[in-house]
């Protein structure tokens, strides 16, 4: 995850910030929630874009979500459902594996 974090943040048209999701109990024995909400994805942040002459020409920030996984690993019916959700909403979001998945995501480039 590290590795992918840090090659994606050679590209200034990326930021991704790591997105830890859990719960743990304070002093005074309360559990406090912490995260994006569970099933976010493990990185997060934004990816900026140039939007076409016909939108202005501006450059936006679109929310980008990346779920880490090892070549193994398995995603949960919450993160799916989280990933479909940004997807749907019209940001960049997906599982991935290695840099290659990671740049895909972003639009940058197709898997190798």
């Amino acid at each position: 995850m590290r590795s992918i974090q840090l090659d994606l943040s050679k590209d200034p048209n990326i930021r991704l910030f790591r997105n830890n999701v859990g719960v743990l109990q304070d002093v005074n024995g309360q559990h406090v929630r912490y995260g994006l909400c569970p099933g976010s994805s493990d990185l997060i942040g934004w990816t900026a874009v140039e939007v076409t002459p016909s939108m202005v020409g501006k450059r936006i920030a679109v929310f980008t979500a990346q779920e880490v996984k090892t070549p193994t690993g398995r995603v949960t019916v919450e993160q799916e459902n989280f990933i479909a959700a940004v997807i749907r909403a019209g940001g960049f979001a997906g599982v991935v594996r290695d840099t290659n998945d990671a740049l895909a995501v972003c639009n940058k480039k197709e898997p190798t």
